[in-house]
């Protein structure tokens, strides 16, 4: 089983960069999803209520954000060196929030243009479980990213195969992979083998993970990553086969126990 993608989204709801290596931190790969939108009450905007985010192109680089759109000049965002926090949450149900820096008053104007609506940009400059433990069946731990609930997915190019061939029988279109928005993914595993791994160690290259569990799957994964025109699948096809416990089922979560780096081609390693 080998690393066959690696991939981090800036901005949360943003278009992937795609890597041939990544630093491993302990609340995901680096430069992943620590910038956010967010509406006027503080609630992070993302592809579930716009999916005009699938057209920002953001660009980490050192001490900032580049951020890229058709038909918008280009904006480069330092990250804020100081300024008021203010505090935010992931989605409007969450009652625990953290405290974020506002990216400024151009980086909001950008953002609003873009969106069509009046938005803000905000950076995480210090990760904070922004999720309740009872939440997560295999805790994070205290620093969390802006992702919504572990700190990476690994997804396996059998098991979209496989949901593929699903879908071919039903008379719908193949989806790609970009529409699971994982970070890692992985080739050389049986369809569906990452069910297996729930609960236990692994080792990518000489980094080490817990697997967390399976990812329930929403909305997003029905939307064109790179259109934004949004469809009925996977998710009905998902609700066929991969529905558990009223979960749709597709990829897993992971919870590094170590720092390091990771490059395609690496082996990933189930440990005892």
């Amino acid at each position: 089983m080998r690393l066959s993608g690696i991939h981090t989204y800036p901005v949360k709801g943003c278009h992937r960069l795609d890597h041939d290596g990544a630093r491993v931190e302990p609340w995901g790969l680096a430069g992943d999803r620590r910038w956010m939108v967010v509406d006027a009450d503080g609630v992070g905007v993302t592809q579930r209520e716009s999916t005009r985010l699938v057209a920002l192109h953001a660009v980490t680089r050192d001490g900032g954000l580049l951020l890229r759109a058709e038909g918008h000049d280009d904006l480069d965002v330092p990250e804020p060196g100081g300024g008021e926090p203010v505090a935010v949450r992931t989605f409007r149900n969450r009652k625990l929030a953290v405290p974020a820096l506002p990216a400024g008053a151009a980086a909001d104007a950008w953002i609003s243009a873009l969106l069509g609506r009046a938005a803000r940009l905000v950076w995480l400059a210090r990760p904070a479980r922004h999720i309740p433990r009872s939440d997560r069946e295999h805790d994070t731990g205290e620093q969390v990213s802006f992702a919504d609930a572990y700190p990476l997915l690994l997804a396996n190019t059998a098991s979209l195969d496989a949901l593929n061939g699903w879908l071919a029988e039903a008379g719908e279109e193949a989806v790609p992979m970009a529409r699971f928005r994982p970070n890692l993914v992985v080739r050389g595993a049986p369809a569906w083998a990452e069910d297996d791994w729930v609960g236990r160690p692994l080792r990518i290259g000489g980094v080490r993970f817990r697997a967390a569990g399976p990812c329930d799957r929403c909305v997003v994964t029905t939307t064109d990553q790179e259109t934004g025109v949004r469809g009925k699948e996977p998710l009905r096809t998902l609700g066929r086969h991969r529905n558990v416990r009223q979960k749709l089922l597709f990829g897993l979560n992971l919870v590094p126990t170590a720092t390091g780096g990771v490059a395609l081609g690496d082996e990933l390693v189930l440990e005892d």
